[in-house]
Parts: C-alpha cells; sequence; structure tokens
C-alpha cells in the first residue's frame, strides 16, 4: 500500500482515537462484505485474526501471503471502517502457547 493510500487509513484511525465528529465523517466505511471483497481482491487480504469490543463490536485483522494487513472494526449494524494498514506482519508465537494448548491455563 502506498503512502497515498494510507492517508485515509491515517485519517480513520484518528477519528478513532479523537472521537472528532468531522474527522469520522471522513472514515473509509462500507457494509462489511463489501470491504472483504475489496481487500481480498486488492490486496488479497483475508480474516486472520478476530476479537469483540465491549460495546459490541468487532474488530478482525486481515493479512496476506505478502506480509500487507489492515484492521477494520464492525458495528452491529454490519458497517466496516478501516482503522489501520501497513506492511510487514509477521505472525508471532505467544510465550505461553504450549500451556495454553495444553489446557494448563
Amino acid at each position: 500500500m502506498t503512502m497515498k493510500g494510507l492517508f485515509p487509513l491515517a485519517l480513520a484511525a484518528a477519528a478513532l482515537v479523537a472521537g472528532n465528529g468531522a474527522v469520522a465523517a471522513q472514515q473509509a466505511c462500507n457494509l462489511r462484505p463489501q470491504v472483504l471483497e475489496h481487500l481480498e481482491g486488492r490486496f488479497q487480504e483475508a480474516p486472520s485474526a478476530i476479537g469483540l469490543t465491549s460495546d459490541g463490536k468487532v474488530v478482525e485483522v486481515l493479512t496476506s501471503a505478502k506480509g500487507s494487513w489492515t484492521i477494520i472494526v464492525t458495528a452491529p449494524d454490519g458497517v466496516s471502517c478501516l482503522l489501520a494498514a501497513g506492511q510487514a506482519w509477521e505472525r508471532t508465537r505467544r510465550p505461553d502457547a504450549d500451556l495454553v494448548a495444553g489446557g494448563a491455563v
């Protein structure tokens, strides 16, 4: 993704952090299926991690084999907004992965 392509994502991230309504109106948002289709088609990204926020939103990390990544947040109404994106995504192993896998944690 180019710096030009990252600018709207930076605005979206700033809006989420600052809560500024004027900036929030400029977020890159669409229905989740369209967002996923765009990220798959343009960047070959697919969901690789998911979590639920305390206010009922779904946060997803989408990654590609080439190392690009995008974080989106989806509201209960199905609208997803881009939160951040970048390059050089790497999977890491949790330090306690063996304990978790063995049911000790």
